[in-house]
C-alpha cells in the first residue's frame, strides 16, 4: 500500500514539475499569434463566437437607471443611472412572457399568494400580456417551481435575496426594459 502511495505522489510531482517548466514566466502575457492563423471553428462548423459575459448589461437595453430582463438568458440586471449593473441574477419565468419593450413598474405587493398557491413576496408588476399581469416575485419558501403549462401565469420568480434587491430598486414608475 505504501508503495502505491509513493508511486502516486511521485507521478503527481513529476507532472507538476512538467507543467511549471512549460508555463510562461508571466501568466498575464497573452501568447502571440501569427497573422496567418486560421479562424477557430465551432463544433457546428461556423466561426467560433467570443464567449458572452453574463454580467454585461445587454447593449440594446436603453440607458439610465432601469431593470433589464433578458427573455432568452432568463437573467435580470439592476442598472444604475450611469448604465452600470449593480446586481444581476437568474430568474425562472412562468408561462406568459412580456413582449420585448420598455415598461414602468405599475404596482407592487409586499406579500400575496402566487397563482401556484405558494406564498410570494416583493411582487413588482410591470406588464400585461394575453390578459395576464406580469411581474417579478420571490417565493417565501425559496422555491422555484416549474409552472403548469396548462395555466396562463406571469410570475417571474427569483431567489429571496434577489427579490429583496428588486423590491428596493424597482419602485412605482421605475423603468423595466425587456429584451429578447
Amino acid at each position: 500500500m505504501a508503495g502505491l502511495t509513493a508511486a502516486a505522489v511521485a507521478a503527481v510531482c513529476f507532472l507538476a514539475y512538467q507543467a511549471s517548466a512549460n508555463a510562461p514566466a508571466d501568466l498575464s502575457v497573452k501568447p502571440r499569434t501569427s497573422g496567418t492563423a486560421a479562424p477557430s471553428v465551432s463544433p457546428s462548423g461556423g466561426p467560433k463566437q467570443p464567449a458572452k459575459d453574463p454580467l454585461a448589461v445587454p447593449a440594446d437595453s436603453g440607458s439610465g437607471e432601469r431593470v433589464v430582463y433578458a427573455l432568452s438568458d432568463r437573467r435580470v440586471w439592476l442598472v444604475d443611472a450611469q448604465g452600470k449593473a449593480t446586481r444581476t441574477f437568474r430568474v425562472w419565468p412562468s408561462t406568459v412572457d412580456p413582449l420585448a419593450g420598455a415598461y414602468k413598474v405599475s404596482s407592487r405587493s409586499g406579500s400575496v399568494q402566487g397563482s401556484d398557491g405558494v406564498p410570494i413576496e416583493h411582487v413588482v408588476r410591470f406588464a400585461t400580456n394575453e390578459d395576464v399581469a406580469i411581474g417579478f416575485s420571490a417565493a417565501v419558501d425559496g422555491s422555484t417551481p416549474s409552472p403548469d403549462p396548462a395555466r396562463k401565469t406571469g410570475g417571474i420568480r427569483m431567489k429571496r435575496a434577489d427579490g429583496d434587491a428588486m423590491w428596493t430598486f424597482a419602485v412605482i414608475g421605475a423603468k423595466v426594459v425587456v429584451v429578447p
